[in-house]
């Protein structure tokens, strides 16, 4: 457990699975106070139990956060809560396969709404409550999809790019207040969005062709990186973001 970490509070979106799992499990675990955020508030309660089983301190919250009422709603309720916010991580996203000229425009921003205006919506209600204290960490969870792109990706890659985007900027407009803004871009990582991948043999070796270290990245990578990202040992470490992809993006 960090001393460095402990008693602190985070939010992270996308919580109920995958990655977002992974960084909620990791943080808990360094005794940072963690609410996690998702639409379905079962698989919440089921992280929750997990985390909760290992001694972790954590709080579910439901909310549709492409919506600007319920993250205004969220906000007032985690404080109520958990007190103020260290630390923002915003993880929750979708990704819709398709070529770009059968998207219809509910579908594009279906999308755009998901990965990055939730993303905006989050910072601008959560960052003021880092103003002042010190002590910030917001983290963005982009992908090297906002690097390198695949077919198919049109609105995912575009989506991943903004959030990059968003991140730089946003690093510098804090970067006075000791509030750092990174983005963790991951490659191919063995989570539920990824199953239809995972799943198809063909397509699985197709993808692990392209990756150096041969083999899936696992979500417990990506929460050790967020932990340290956290961290006092990272304090210097803003408007960048950092690939943890096996190699896929170095070929």
């Amino acid at each position: 457990m960090s001393e460095f970490l402990t008693g602190k509070t985070a939010v992270i979106s996308g919580a109920s699975r995958g990655l977002g799992k992974a960084m909620a499990a990791a943080l808990a675990a360094e005794g940072v106070k963690v609410a996690l955020v998702a639409r379905d508030l079962a698989k919440l309660n089921e992280v929750a139990g997990e985390i909760r089983a290992q001694g972790g301190c954590v709080e579910v919250f439901a909310a549709d956060l492409t919506r600007e009422d319920d993250v205004n709603s969220l906000e007032r309720a985690v404080t109520e809560k958990l007190g103020k916010v260290q630390i923002l991580i915003n993880n929750a996203g979708v990704n819709l396969r398709k070529p770009l000229v059968d998207f219809t425009l509910a579908e594009w921003r279906g999308v755009m709404d998901a990965n990055h205006t939730s993303a905006f919506l989050m910072c601008r209600a959560f960052v003021p409550h880092m103003k002042g204290t010190g002590y910030g960490r917001v983290i963005n969870l982009t992908s090297i999809m906002s690097h390198i792109s695949l077919p198919e990706r049109a609105a995912y890659s575009s989506s991943k790019a903004a959030l990059l985007g968003l991140t730089r900027a946003l690093a510098l407009e804090l970067a006075g207040d000791a509030i750092t803004v990174t983005a963790i871009s991951p490659g191919p990582c063995s989570t539920e969005m990824n199953a239809p991948i995972l799943n198809d043999p063909e397509w699985n070796a197709s993808f692990l062709a392209k990756i150096p270290v041969h083999q899936w990245g696992r979500p417990q990578d990506i929460g050790a990186l967020a932990v340290f990202l956290c961290s006092e040992a990272a304090a210097f470490i803003t408007g960048t973001d950092i690939l943890i992809d096996g190699g896929w993006t170095a070929q």
